[in-house]
């Protein structure tokens, strides 16, 4: 029993209660989160070589307008959002299918990498985008559910934490194979996107030999769940389908924190363009580009675990909430006058700050108000949202960027934030954190 409002009754009846070992085991990272930590990182390795070097291919390499870019990139990191919610419904259908459903999605990205060294005009490329994104969308809300499921509530932040900065590893080292590799020879694209699907294919090998299909303490708490149920204490757990996932909107904690995602991404500029408003404010040359992403990567890495334990205790939308604030001074120092040495360092290092205090934070919060059974499916959904967000983001900055400059679609687009960050924090969920819960 516990001593809370009423608002605790939704966060306690959308998972059943952890019984987490005595001692330190009760705060240990899991085996299942280690592994997937590690595919992550692999597979992070290969995507971020390729993501590095991507905007110079097509800006500079193939002459797309920003307009046309940001449609590619739209595809890139919006295309994802149409088949979150098939790979989410599929991962909690028969029992939870989640390393299966996420090794087709890390399988099929893999194989789109040697794609691009045949792909030279605009409908061909953003098919290969589209389908790079399918394969992440797909694996992306089963992989987040075996991390939470793997978790107890009162850890689940420090676990996505571990999780991001293990990711991060990946997209630190990413950018920097793909400049040593662009010194290093002659047709050097070529040569990025090769290695990048022998990496890629590393990454589907360990999560097939490493990750269990279910953590053992899903697989108990599922079955106490079970035996609840036969004994008439909770009643039957809702069936994973399309509409039982959508239905999760009724839950007023799920819509909010639906609702603020979708806001907030709408404002967020995509990481590509960040990079080439750098280069055009500093002037730097095409064979350093492919180390901006750096930054950012090192930024996340060393603030992703911190600020996921900070998650834990002071609660998840406060450190969300104040990772957008970061990344609305980035924009405005984009915006400054100021051109000294330490802009690019400054920005990054907001940059990076953005994405440790919210990628993993807000998974982590959404886990809270989504039972068991549709754990997948949930995270789909709120993700989906975001996702969606983020491709209308992306077309609009470039068509702005096209029509007005770079400099008024910054600045349109740090209004729009302001506003949205402001609208979420008036509307965040109000659930407690399992720091708040008191027992009675």
């Amino acid at each position: 029993m516990y001593v809370a409002d009423s608002r605790a009754t939704t966060s306690a009846s959308a998972e059943p209660a952890a019984r987490p070992p005595a001692g330190r085991r009760g705060t240990a990272i899991a085996p299942t989160v280690l592994a997937l930590g590690s595919v992550s990182l692999i597979t992070d390795v290969s995507s971020e070589m390729v993501t590095a070097v991507l905007p110079l291919y097509l800006v500079a390499g193939l002459g797309l307008s920003p307009l046309g870019f940001g449609l590619l990139d739209g595809v890139y990191n919006g295309f994802s959002a149409l088949v979150r919610l098939v790979g989410g419904h599929f991962a909690d259908r028969g029992g939870g299918r989640h390393k299966t459903v996420a090794l087709f999605g890390y399988g099929l990205s893999a194989l789109c990498k040697p794609l691009l060294l045949l792909a030279a005009t605009l409908p061909t490329i953003g098919m290969v985008l589209a389908a790079d994104r399918t394969g992440k969308g797909l694996r992306t809300a089963p992989r987040d559910a075996l991390i939470s499921l793997s978790s107890t509530p009162a850890t689940r932040g420090r676990a996505f934490g571990v999780h991001r900065a293990m990711d991060t590893t990946g997209a630190l080292l990413g950018p920097l194979a793909a400049f040593l590799i662009l010194r290093a020879t002659t047709d050097g694209y070529d040569a990025v996107f090769t290695v990048s699907f022998c990496v890629a294919a590393l990454g589907v090998l360990v999560l097939l030999l490493f990750v269990p299909r279910r953590h053992e303490a899903a697989q108990e708490t599922a079955k106490e769940t079970a035996q609840d149920t036969a004994q008439g204490s909770h009643p039957a757990p809702p069936r994973p389908t399309f509409r039982s996932a959508l239905a999760l909107l009724r839950r007023r904690e799920v819509r909010r924190t639906t609702v603020c995602a979708l806001l907030l991404g709408l404002a967020t500029v995509s990481d590509s363009f960040i990079y080439l408003l750098l280069q055009r404010r500093l002037g730097v040359p095409d064979q350093w580009f492919a180390l901006l992403p750096l930054g950012t990567a090192a930024a996340f890495l060393l603030l992703a675990a911190p600020l996921g334990r900070l998650a834990d205790r002071a609660g998840s939308w406060r450190v969300f909430l104040a990772g957008h604030a970061a990344l609305l001074a980035a924009y405005g120092l984009l915006l400054s006058p100021w051109h000294g040495s330490a802009l690019p360092y400054a920005v990054l290092a907001l940059h990076g700050c953005f994405y440790a205090a919210t990628d993993g934070v807000l998974m982590a919060a959404a886990s809270t108000a989504i039972p068991q059974e549709l754990r997948s499916s949930g995270l789909a959904v709120v993700q989906t949202g975001q996702a969606l967000a983020r491709f209308v983001c992306s077309i609009g900055f470039g068509a702005a960027w096209t029509a007005w400059g770079d400099r008024t679609a910054l600045g349109a687009a740090t209004v729009a934030l302001a506003a949205g960050a402001a609208v979420a924090y008036a509307f965040r969920p109000q659930a407690p954190t399992p720091a708040e819960v008191v027992p009675a």
